[in-house]
């Protein structure tokens, strides 16, 4: 049996973070090719995860899936998943619950297939960037997150079938999606239903 924390390079006992599973749940979840994220997406999350990803790829070709609650995430963490599963030969699918806002909606957009529960809220919205440093480093950090932006916006817009434009729109807006909503807008392609 393989310990999951330990593939993703944390040592055994120590949990991701807040809203991740406790270990042990976590290592049931990966030998069932189920990877969890939850919580704030930051860089150490990220790479935690995207190092699961590569790893279960590595073991075979089934499916992937992924449990997303993450209302909030910084555009480079999101990056980092958003590349994996870009890179997997695994098909993956992304099921979200809770609340998926910011950055983390490109993970959605990443994924062969997107679903929710039906009580999942999506929230579009521009990552918050502060910078600091030289006027020039400054202007190059801002390009750069400006870059980072618009690859964003251009891959939930291929997801969507919507223009970037008004998936620009509705990110400076923080517009706020239902899973009825989210259907619609394209951004999944089903809502499991609720057990009887």
């Amino acid at each position: 049996m393989t310990n999951a924390a330990a593939v993703a390079g944390q040592p055994p006992g120590d949990s991701a973070g807040r809203g991740q599973p406790p270990d042990w749940l976590q290592e049931r979840l990966f030998e069932r090719r189920i990877v969890f994220i939850a919580g704030r997406l930051d860089e150490a999350l990220a790479a935690r995860t995207a190092a699961q990803l590569m790893v279960l790829d590595e073991r075979g070709d089934e499916p992937i899936t992924v449990h997303l609650d993450c209302g909030d995430s910084t555009l480079e963490a999101a990056f980092v998943v958003i590349d994996a599963l870009g890179a997997l030969r695994s098909a993956v699918h992304v099921h979200c619950r809770g609340q998926v806002g910011g950055p983390a909606i490109g993970i959605v957009a990443a994924a062969d297939r997107r679903s929710a529960f039906a009580h999942t809220r999506f929230r579009l919205a521009q990552p918050a960037a502060e910078f600091s440093g030289t006027a020039d480093e400054v202007a190059a950090r801002s390009r750069q997150q400006q870059d980072l932006l618009w690859s964003l916006l251009a891959r939930v817009a291929q997801a969507t079938g919507r223009p970037v434009e008004e998936i620009a729109v509705d990110m400076r807006r923080g517009r706020y999606l239902d899973a009825r909503e989210a259907l619609h807008y394209g951004l999944i392609d089903a809502i499991t239903p609720a057990a009887p």
